[in-house]
């Protein structure tokens, strides 16, 4: 089954972005509830050393404490200490304080490079302080905290395969009727194109016999049919195939011969048409779908003459930027209004500075533009300004594999029948 492959890059995409999103989260679910459970213990831990110091000091045998607590007092000029207890402790300046103040102080503290919860209080005549070895707590700790990593990774893992596989499930309805629409605008789109081909065969063998101002109408009302078919098919062919892994395309030719072919009309309106390269014209290479091309260079030549009058420019200039070859059509017609550049890209839009009668309607307009250059890995954009013309600049990928210095600049005009 052909696959819609702009469409469905950017299905593939949501899917991702679901996918993230769970996976997010998931991930701020755990840290939150990992969280709570680490303030919960860090609390419930100082709570209980907190306890356990008043128990000891109050209750407590400096000679027989129990195990990793150390217990110190002072009894007139004397101080007794628990026999084995680090060379660091006690913290005599503590001591000190407390038994100037008489107010209980209770804080963690390293000393000599080990962690302690160290409670000091005076006890009538005497200081006592004891002190908590915390590397138990501390390693009870680092216990939960690589606990909560492992849960946090699982969940992290788990959240991505469930994201996926929920995505691909809500995105596959969506993917298969979009293989569906682009088979049947192709299908349909092309089954139209043999009675419509005879249909202009036969008007434009009419319009020969006879004058018939009918007949002519005929004959440009099944043009205009004939480029809606076309515009159709293109649409179905660019989601149906990678315009960016077809062959090079020189687009220099391409935009050559589109300004040929309109050359006539535009001297016919009054209008200058020209052509100019900034580069030799073999600088100017993209991969795509030539007519595909030829479509966005026609589509925007047609869309500045519908805007121009008798004495008005019209230039398509190519150049390079980076790995980029750019195309612009800029004319100095009627421009462009501020609501325009936001909704000129739309499908059978036409903006508000049209001449009167409407001028020309391409087909599907500058929206199949865009859709083309997309297809291509480009961009398309506009500006201009009412009574100021109009420019329209197309970016493509480069098909070029290395980048050489650029060449003089070709000045002036660019004879126009395959000189390019």
């Amino acid at each position: 089954m052909t696959e819609p492959r702009s469409d469905l890059s950017v299905l593939r995409r949501a899917r991702w972005l679901l996918t993230a999103q769970l996976a997010g989260a998931v991930t701020i679910v755990v840290l939150m509830v990992g969280g709570l459970s680490v303030g919960m213990m860090l609390a419930e831990q100082h709570r209980d050393a907190e306890r356990n110091l008043q128990a000891y000091a109050l209750r407590g045998d400096v000679e027989h404490p129990p195990p990793c607590v150390w217990m110190f007092a002072t009894e007139g000029t004397q101080l007794r200490r628990t026999p084995g207890a680090p060379i660091a402790l006690p913290v005599a300046d503590v001591m000190a304080e407390v038994a100037q103040t008489g107010v209980t102080q209770v804080q963690e503290r390293r000393v000599a490079g080990l962690d302690y919860l160290i409670g000091t209080q005076r006890l009538g005549s005497s200081v006592v302080q004891v002190v908590i070895d915390l590397r138990y707590q501390m390693q009870e700790r680092q216990r939960l905290y690589a606990a909560l990593s492992v849960a946090e990774l699982a969940g992290l893992v788990a959240a991505v395969v469930a994201g996926t596989v929920l995505a691909r499930r809500a995105m596959a309805p969506l993917e298969d009727a979009l293989c569906r629409q682009t088979r049947f605008v192709a299908d349909a789109s092309h089954e139209l194109r043999t009675p419509l081909t005879r249909l202009r065969v036969r008007a434009q063998l009419l319009a020969r016999e006879t004058a018939d101002a009918e007949v002519l109408k005929l004959v440009a009302d099944t043009e205009d049919m004939a480029a809606v078919i076309d515009d159709l098919l293109l649409s179905a062919q660019l989601r149906g195939t990678g315009a960016r892994t077809a062959p090079p395309v020189g687009l220099a030719a391409v935009a050559s011969a589109v300004v040929a072919a309109e050359s006539a009309r535009a001297e016919a309106t009054g209008v200058e048409l020209s052509l100019h390269l900034r580069d030799p014209a073999d600088r100017y290479v993209v991969s795509g779908i030539e007519p595909a091309l030829r479509r966005v260079v026609s589509a925007l030549v047609d869309n500045a003459l519908g805007h121009t009058f008798a004495g008005d420019r019209i230039a398509v200039e190519l150049g390079r930027r980076d790995r980029a070859v750019l195309l612009s059509v800029r004319d100095t017609g009627v421009g462009l209004e501020p609501a325009d550049v936001s909704r000129i890209f739309e499908r059978f839009a036409r903006g508000q500075s049209s001449p009167p009668g409407g001028g020309r309607r391409f087909g599907l307009g500058l929206a199949l533009v865009r859709e083309v250059v997309q297809g291509h890995g480009g961009s398309v954009t506009a500006a201009g300004a009412p009574g100021a013309g109009a420019t329209f600049t197309v970016v493509l990928p480069s098909a070029l594999k290395a980048a050489t210095p650029p060449a003089a600049e070709v000045g002036g005009k660019v004879p126009l029948a395959g000189a390019v």
